[in-house]
């Protein structure tokens, strides 16, 4: 039997260290956004990518040191990382750094996620982390942006997109298999991480 999904209310502490980290990550990519579709300085945009990465590295560290793993974190850093990397890379296929088949690639397995992880909210009450599989391939989404920034060398460049594609298929088919796992045994998501 379905249990109603929770309300916002019931998310736990909204303003906690870890979620404030990951919502200034939403907020840093909005600059680097405009910055490569300007081509604005290439040091500006590196720094603030840094920095959002660097917020992405921390804001589960610091939630589980600090006791404050909350519901709302497991919404809002992997929201965090699709819309940024989802942002970043929109901008480097818009001034042809990368394809646009690749970005379409990104796009349709991230909204997947958002929206199986929505539906199973809905559907049992739940919500359910990122699973390590999905955090590396927004890595390699990381890397292929950085390398497309740096004007990498076209082989190097083909290398970082086709290994970030493998993940991302690979990454997208353990959250199909954990979608429908769940679906069937509610107990068994730790499993299937």
């Amino acid at each position: 039997m379905s249990q109603p999904a929770p309300k916002l209310s019931e998310l736990g502490r909204f303003w906690t260290i870890p979620n404030i980290l990951s919502m200034a990550r939403l907020v840093i990519i909005l600059p680097v956004t405009w910055l490569i579709v300007v081509d604005g300085p290439l040091w500006w945009i590196m720094v603030l990518l840094l920095l959002a990465i660097a917020t992405d590295y921390f804001d589960g560290r610091v939630a589980r040191w600090s006791d404050q793993v909350s519901d709302w974190g497991k919404v809002l850093d992997p929201m965090a990382d699709k819309f940024g990397g989802g942002f970043v890379i929109a901008a480097l296929t818009y001034i042809d750094a990368l394809p646009l088949w690749f970005f379409l690639v990104l796009a349709i397995r991230d909204f997947s996620i958002l929206a199986g992880g929505e539906y199973l909210r809905h559907k049992t009450g739940q919500i359910v982390a990122s699973i390590w599989v999905g955090k590396i391939a927004v890595t390699g989404v990381a890397i292929t942006a950085l390398a497309a920034l740096l004007k990498a060398d076209e082989p190097v460049l083909l290398v970082c997109i086709w290994a970030t594609v493998i993940l991302l298929v690979y990454s997208f088919v353990r959250y199909f298999v954990r979608f429908f796992g769940y679906l069937r045994d509610p107990s068994s998501v730790q499993d299937l991480a």
